[in-house]
């Protein structure tokens, strides 16, 4: 069998020597954010003129009352708006966080960058995580597999008087997650509130093309009601220890979730369930780039 040929991102070395200044980082925005020529971010005029003495700064008279005009910095309308760290810290935690496969924890970004304190750090990652929240989604294909995982500490590991007392699944104080995985392709994954046969129906649906060549899935009674939604539904009987029938398997899926998993307990250690959507956001945006060898550009393009 062929090896996969590893896709090289971009290297510490290569970072610093793209990113010199912040000056650097604000010319490779603009031209990611725009790459057919500035526009205006108020009423997309694309007859802007540049500031006379402000860089990356251009006015529009399309939007404004006469004789005024729409001053506007490449930083408007972006997670950089109103920040008051310099571009060039940014586009580091950045590239921390996208080349670090099991995720960077914000007390190591704070080491790193010397953040102010640990708060400033925890809200510049967050900002990221939703900046890659993908936008564009479309519907997987082919062969999909789709499972549903539980992330979250073992009531039995609390301290004596933190202990909840539930047993396991959604009786335990942990988070349910569902993911759709399309093998070879990308993965779609969201928090979900409970396991109801209308909450996998109604993810499924939304994630997961009727079109599909195969749809495979674990035998959770959940899962049923796909085959009468259209879907060419199989399933593998877990329970009864087996885990690939031919082309019937969730490996893709599952594999997923371990790195979602190990990134959780050994860079993060616990994730409130607020927040747990941003930290899979960010898990979902590093697989579904992972062989795109400029994945800190099509980041930068969604912020």
């Amino acid at each position: 069998m062929a090896s996969h040929k590893r896709i090289h991102q971009m290297t510490i070395g290569q970072w610093e020597k793209a990113f010199p200044t912040d000056d650097a980082c604000k010319a490779y925005l603009a031209a990611n954010r725009w790459p057919h020529g500035v526009v205006c971010p108020r009423c997309g005029n694309p007859e802007v003129g540049e500031h006379g003495t402000r860089a990356f700064n251009w006015q529009c008279y399309a939007c404004s009352a006469k004789g005024t005009s729409y001053r506007f910095s490449v930083l408007v309308g972006t997670i950089f708006e109103n920040t008051k760290y310099p571009m060039r810290e940014w586009f580091r935690v950045i590239h921390m966080m996208l080349t670090s496969k099991k995720g960077v924890s914000a007390l190591e970004v704070h080491r790193v960058i010397g953040t102010g304190s640990y708060r400033t750090a925890w809200s510049m990652c967050h900002r990221i995580r939703a900046a890659l929240i993908d936008k564009n989604f479309r519907k997987l294909m082919g062969i999909v597999e789709v499972d549903e995982t539980y992330i979250g500490g073992h009531d039995k590991n609390r301290h004596w008087d933190k202990k909840k007392g539930g047993v396991g699944g959604e009786g335990s104080d942990k988070f349910i997650v569902i993911g759709a995985a399309q093998r070879k392709g990308n993965v779609v994954a969201r928090v979900i509130e409970n396991t109801k046969t209308e909450t996998f129906e109604r993810f499924v649906r939304e994630v997961v093309s009727t079109d599909v060549s195969l749809l495979s899935t674990d035998e959770h009674r959940a899962y049923v009601p796909l085959k009468y939604d259209g879907y060419k539904h199989g399933a593998v009987d877990h329970s009864k220890k087996k885990y690939v029938v031919g082309a019937l398997h969730t490996n893709t899926i599952e594999g997923f979730w371990s790195l979602v998993k190990r990134g959780v307990m050994g860079s993060y250690h616990k994730v409130s369930k607020k927040y747990l959507p941003l930290y899979v956001a960010e898990f979902q945006f590093r697989y579904n780039n992972r062989a795109n060898a400029d994945i800190f550009g099509e980041a930068i393009k969604g912020f």
